[in-house]
Order: structure tokens, then C-alpha cells, then sequence
């Protein structure tokens, strides 16, 4: 069990993510806000010796990996969501956190990344999130997604042709981006479209962020 770090870093960490979520409009309760601390306390664990992200300060995770994720709650769709390519677990560790609601499935073909989620799905005892440590591309899943949502795997075009099989009916992909992604929108292929492009705002990030939502034309 990995426990919280006691004392005013902890306490700093807490109210940077109840300011960062007050702003982004949700409403997490204790435990759920208590989860996600302890999540950012086995990141910084783990990380030493497995190297799950580039982001070292926990002060810093808090904006670039928690609040960056939890800022597309707002769009998911769809009780089966599926995050393709997790690594470390963004976003789907906090989509399943903050939307006990969603089945949330982990998607990674590395197996040290796909040991840590299933130590932080134990931990957290997230009962509504799976680990799978597949290929996207050749993985069959007994019933298809609602949403395919991925923050980090690749080009959008690649990652709708990956991951296409395992979209059910109505069901649409998120691509997670940075800048408004013109180009990669535009080598979309045949038999997808853009349904729609949400602009937000990460509380403490000063980036642009995008979601790009794409469904069967």
C-alpha cells in the first residue's frame, strides 16, 4: 500500500487540485480527491525504476497529467470507454477516479507500464477499470467501446485505423491534443469524420489543449 506523504507538501498538492477542479467545473468527492493523491504518490514511486513519465515533481503531475485528464470528463460519452496506449494511466486512471459510472479499460502492450496499472488499480481499488496488455491493433475485446479516448499514442489517423474494430455502433474516438491539429485532421481516412473540436483550458498549464471528437461518416 502506498501511503501519502504527511505534512505541507501533501497538503500544497491537495489544494492545487481542489482549486484546479473547482475551476474546471467538478465536483470530486474526499476519497475520490484522496485516490488521486495516492495515485501521484505510486507514480513517483514507480518512476524511479521504470521511467512511466518525464514529469518528476508531483506539485507539477498535479496540472500536466491530473487536471490535463480530468478536463475532458466533461465530453466522455458512452458508459464503456476505452484508453488506448495508457502508459501510465492518462487518462484513464482519472476518468475511472472521477466516473465510478464508466467502465474504463487500460489498453498498453508494454508490460512493465500495464504492471504499474494494475498495481494502482489495485491500490485504488478501482472496481471499474481493467488492465489489458495487448496490441490495439490486434486485440478483440468482448464487447466494443463507447468511446476510444488516447492522450499520447499517435497521428489521429493511425490512431482511428488501430483501434477502428473496437468501436461499437454511435460510439466516437478522443484524440487528446495540444494545438488545434490541422493537418492531422485533414489525413483523416476515408469513412470518419470530425464530429467536433472542444478548446479548453487546464488550470496551472498554460498550454492549448484540444479534444478532438471523430466518428464513422
Amino acid at each position: 500500500m502506498t501511503t501519502l506523504a504527511a505534512g505541507p507538501a501533501q497538503a500544497e498538492l491537495g489544494r492545487r487540485l481542489d482549486k484546479g477542479t473547482a475551476e474546471l467545473g467538478l465536483s470530486l468527492g474526499r476519497d475520490d480527491r484522496n485516490k488521486l493523491l495516492q495515485y501521484l504518490a505510486l507514480l513517483e514511486k514507480w518512476n524511479q525504476a521504470y521511467n512511466l513519465t518525464a514529469i518528476r515533481d508531483r506539485g507539477k503531475m498535479v496540472s500536466g497529467h491530473l487536471l490535463d485528464c480530468l478536463a475532458v470528463i466533461p465530453y466522455m460519452t458512452g458508459t464503456r470507454v476505452l484508453d488506448v496506449g495508457s502508459g501510465a494511466g492518462f487518462p484513464g486512471v482519472p476518468i475511472a477516479v472521477a466516473r465510478p459510472d464508466i467502465q474504463v479499460a487500460l489498453l498498453d502492450s508494454n508490460h512493465k507500464k500495464a504492471a504499474f496499472l494494475r498495481q494502482a488499480v489495485a491500490e485504488l481499488q478501482l472496481k471499474n477499470a481493467t488492465v489489458v496488455c495487448e496490441r490495439a491493433e490486434t486485440w478483440q475485446a468482448a464487447a466494443k467501446f463507447d468511446c476510444i479516448i488516447s492522450r499520447a499514442l499517435a497521428e489521429i489517423a493511425e490512431f482511428v485505423a488501430l483501434t477502428g474494430h473496437l468501436l461499437a455502433p454511435g460510439g466516437v474516438f478522443a484524440a487528446m491534443k495540444g494545438v488545434y491539429p490541422f493537418e492531422e485532421i485533414e489525413r483523416l481516412p476515408p469513412g470518419f469524420r470530425v464530429r467536433q473540436v472542444h478548446a479548453f483550458a487546464v488550470p496551472g498549464l498554460g498550454a492549448e489543449r484540444h479534444l478532438v471528437m471523430i466518428e464513422r461518416a
